[in-house]
């Protein structure tokens, strides 16, 4: 059998240059590859963190893509694993990332750990969290 592991997922999104900046400037992506024009569409985009790609895209062109949102069927948000949570949410403070609080707090407690979230330009939640206790 053959190893399975997930590549990548697709994000679309009304506001292209935002959503590359931020995965790429504040979230570390790199930027693998821009395709314009792509079947219909302003841009498709590859970006990737390690092993894990997005494919970033715009809607065909004259489409306006409508809002996610977390009460919606299919994936609500996506996760990465930070070495220190403490010390990533301070990075990202200082990149004026903005925060989805619970119970007033950023980051907070679950089963197996703390985590914290936050929303991209394009309205994806992402969410990180560490193996440390806080």
């Amino acid at each position: 059998m053959t190893e399975k592991y997930v590549h990548h997922i697709c994000i679309q999104t009304n506001t292209y240059s935002e959503t590359i900046k931020f995965y790429t400037e504040v979230l570390g992506f790199e930027l693998v590859q821009e395709s314009p024009n792509f079947h219909g569409r302003l841009f498709n985009t590859w970006l990737k963190l390690g092993s894990f790609h997005i494919e970033i895209q715009t809607g065909k062109q004259h489409e306006e893509l409508e809002a996610c949102h977390s009460n919606a069927q299919g994936i609500v948000h996506f996760c990465l694993w930070v070495d220190d949570l403490n010390q990533e949410v301070a990075r990202l403070k200082e990149k004026g990332v903005k925060f989805i609080y619970k119970n007033n707090e950023i980051i907070y407690k679950v089963e197996n750990g703390h985590l914290c979230k936050f929303k991209a330009p394009e309205g994806t939640i992402i969410e990180i969290r560490d193996n440390k206790g806080i």
